[in-house]
């Protein structure tokens, strides 16, 4: 029997007409980087970045391979310079003469003012570089990680260490003596040519630009320096890349079902935030022009503890110091770095920045991404901190995409119409074309070895 006085709202809410959201998408993010670009629209499909002419250079990293056994790639031996033109037969002996050293927390890899009789390549773990200061004061020079090496000058030349330098944490190197060099070169005469051209010409700094010959002062009548600025033969070029799909929708689904909310348009609008997350993640990581991978040598930064600490920041400040724009990292780094900073009682300033509230350190915003990856795993692996300068005038990092291509339905985001096929779907072809440039080394730094998972207790 039903009691019931009044109407019951499951049978009211058959009468009713629900209100209804746009669809929904957990994997649409702030995309701070592609906001905080500036972007420079392309005719042509191609960016030539002219550049002064400046002396060869690698990644100063010598890679070794990863398994129980570490030894030293024969093919990045080409990173010391006077190996560069050598013959694969040289680097193959040179890469088996190594020999695998391990090394605990704070334990001695080289004194200062000791003969430099082997060449240093850390597989794993991390060292400081630490010298006497004019006064007698112990002094840290450089924080080094996997796959840097020691002292390549000292070595070559048989000349003393000019530092000291002192493992941080446990880990694995590879050692090279100098004999091996030694010998190699009684029996090669273009290495030894290439290792005399080396230690004569030690002044030049590899990745230093061409000097311009320049006279200054006015006393006298001194003969004035005839100059030009060379630029390079083969200036970079940065082609338009792209992000491509196909979107595909019935017709009868448009049709029928396309009232409060167009199907297509729903459909179309999700695809292109995933193009646009997609963008985001090969402009930080693309094998060729990503971000992270274009990082110049000298412009890479180890942590010195492992946790990210107003040191490290200020540090990464000193290699980005004309007009840094911003910092990128992910949320878990940048609260790393904050508790960091809460530990040291120096809390960093709040900025509104892009309609969000920003965490700032010496006026630089830090931009957080879930794409900056993690080696090692999220929860307990290491992460990396990006700095960029920003802009053209400024010579800094600039997004790249074409003034228009057709179809557009967002700049450089292109929709086009397939066609209906047989089945009665509508197809489109949806493609977001886009790249990035770094103009000039300076313009961009990376701070690595970034640990998250340091807490302290605050009571």
């Amino acid at each position: 029997m039903n009691d019931r006085l009044s109407l019951g709202p499951d049978a009211a809410r058959q009468l009713a007409t629900a209100t209804k959201t746009a669809p929904q998408m957990r994997g649409i993010t702030p995309r701070y980087l592609l906001r905080a670009l500036p972007w420079v629209d392309i005719d042509s499909g191609v960016y030539r970045v002219n550049r002064r002419r400046t002396y060869v250079v690698g990644d100063d990293r010598i890679s070794t391979t990863d398994d129980s056994t570490p030894r030293v790639i024969p093919g990045d031996l080409r990173e010391l310079p006077y190996l560069r033109e050598s013959d694969d037969a040289v680097l193959e002996h040179l890469a088996g003469a190594f020999t695998e050293v391990s090394f605990g927390p704070g334990e001695e890899l080289a004194c200062e003012g000791a003969a430099a009789d082997r060449f240093w390549v850390l597989v794993h773990g991390r060292a400081e570089k630490r010298a006497t200061g004019q006064y007698g004061d112990d002094i840290l020079l450089e924080v080094i990680g996997d796959g840097q090496f020691f002292d390549l000058g000292a070595w070559t030349r048989s000349e003393p260490m000019p530092y000291g330098v002192r493992a941080v944490t446990a880990g694995t190197a590879l050692c090279l003596d100098r004999g091996a060099l030694a010998g190699l070169c009684e029996r090669d005469e273009a290495l030894r040519a290439a290792v005399e051209a080396y230690v004569s010409g030690g002044g030049v700094m590899p990745g230093a630009e061409v000097p311009v010959d320049l006279s200054s002062g006015h006393i006298g009548e001194p003969d004035l320096p005839g100059t030009f600025v060379d630029y390079e033969d083969a200036p970079r070029e940065y082609h338009m890349t792209l992000a491509q799909t196909v979107l595909r929708v019935h017709t009868r689904v448009s049709d029928l079902y396309n009232g409060p909310i167009d199907q297509t348009r729903a459909q179309s609008n999700l695809t292109a935030h995933a193009l646009r997350e997609r963008q985001e993640a090969s402009i930080l990581y693309h094998p060729e022009y990503g971000l992270f991978n274009n990082v110049a040598p000298g412009q890479r930064v180890q942590t010195r503890t492992g946790a990210p600490t107003p040191d490290d920041m200020d540090e990464l400040l000193t290699r980005v110091w004309k007009q840094p724009a911003y910092f990128l990292a992910h949320p878990k780094a940048i609260a790393a770095f904050g508790r960091e900073c809460t530990r040291r009682g120096v809390p960093p300033v709040i900025e509104n920045r892009f309609g969000s509230p920003l965490l700032t350190w010496r006026g630089v915003p830090l931009l957080p991404s879930d794409k900056v990856r993690f080696s090692g795993g999220a929860g307990i692996g290491t992460t990396e901190i990006l700095l960029m300068r920003m802009g053209e005038a400024e010579q800094g990092v600039v997004g790249l995409r074409p003034s228009k291509v057709a179809d557009e339905i967002e700049p450089g985001l292109a929709m086009r119409n397939m066609g209906v096929d047989q089945k009665g779907i509508t197809s489109y072809l949806m493609t977001a074309y886009f790249n990035a440039a770094v103009l000039v080394e300076d313009a961009i730094a990376v701070l690595q070895n970034v640990e998250v998972s340091k807490y302290h207790d605050y009571s």
